[in-house]
């Protein structure tokens, strides 16, 4: 599980930062990536990266504003290009999918795949989306429009079979194994029974990543980033501008830091850095950040970060 910032700059295109979007890389988990929101040039920055569209089967938009959407339309054509025939899900708010549409319908363009739409109710809170091997939820942010978090869950995978037990009990290796692998009760040659149940390690915890758009300070950023291993959290604004963030409905670095700590998480990267903190200026952004919670980093675009398991 990777996370790949494609744009992390807020309001509008700069010459170092484009424009909101991230890819949840998952390819070895389900061969798929997910988008989370879809600023313009988003399709530009993915020809630097090694996603490939055709694994994008789902995209999560936080709210409706240009610098979040404007990029949709075109990668969504362009993946009938390059070989994306499976069908595809957007999750966001209403209004998304008259969004697509229209802008679809209007350049005429034809896509080899269909689009099944999830737009959420502005009270949606709790579970929108779950498969065997991921839950994800969404709760409501407190911005100008509806605005959503996500917060994205991995199940807990089986444990390990617990080999040099076996061997101390000196069975032999082979089909025997997958059987107790399984979990049934198996009978050995020499008469003993061994209950597969008991040669399984514990469980290892899945992951999780939370990702917060814009919003004010909201309650529901924290109970989202509850444990998270990664919270992803906009910082349009920085240490001492609380009165800004309040009024243009963003958050500040420090506000960021808060609630990571408050939460419990193992990693904070802020994200959707306004034009304003440039070089010197974002990385005092993170130093800020750091006496709050020290595991903050300031991402940039194309910075690919790991979510590795807790050992």
């Amino acid at each position: 599980m990777q996370i790949e910032f494609l744009g992390t700059g807020a309001g509008s295109p700069g010459k170092f930062r484009n424009v909101s979007s991230l890819a949840l890389r998952l390819l070895d988990e389900i061969n798929s990536v997910w988008l989370f929101d879809v600023g313009e040039g988003t399709q530009h920055q993915i020809l630097r990266s090694t996603i490939r569209p055709r694994k994008i089967d789902k995209i999560f938009i936080s709210h409706l504003h240009g610098d979040h959407i404007f990029g949709l339309p075109g990668l969504l054509s362009s993946r009938s290009f390059q070989g994306g025939n499976g069908p595809l899900d957007i999750y966001g708010p209403k209004g998304i999918k008259e969004y697509v549409n229209v802008s679809l319908k209007v350049s005429e363009s034809r896509l080899a795949y269909r689009i099944i739409f999830h737009e959420l109710p502005n009270s949606t809170d709790g579970l929108i989306f779950e498969d065997p091997k991921f839950s994800v939820y969404a709760a409501p942010l407190d911005h100008r429009i509806t605005s959503f978090g996500y917060r994205v869950v991995e199940h807990d995978h089986p444990g390990e079979l617990m080999v040099d037990r076996l061997a101390k009990l000196q069975i032999p290796s082979g089909p025997i194994y997958g059987r107790l692998k399984r979990g049934e009760v198996v009978k050995l040659a020499d008469g003993r029974t061994i209950d597969g149940k008991q040669m399984i390690g514990p469980a290892q915890p899945g992951r999780i990543v939370t990702i917060i758009g814009d919003t004010r300070k909201t309650e529901n950023a924290a109970r989202l980033a509850e444990h998270a291993d990664v919270l992803v959290h906009e910082s349009t604004f920085g240490k001492g501008e609380n009165k800004l963030a309040k009024s243009y409905f963003h958050s500040t670095n420090m506000q960021a830091a808060a609630i990571a700590k408050r939460a419990g998480v193992k990693m904070l990267l802020l994200n959707h850095i306004s034009a304003r903190y440039t070089g010197r200026m974002a990385y005092d952004l993170e130093k800020q950040a750091q006496t709050i919670f020290p595991n903050t980093k300031v991402v940039k675009d194309f910075d690919v970060v790991d979510v590795p398991f807790n050992k």
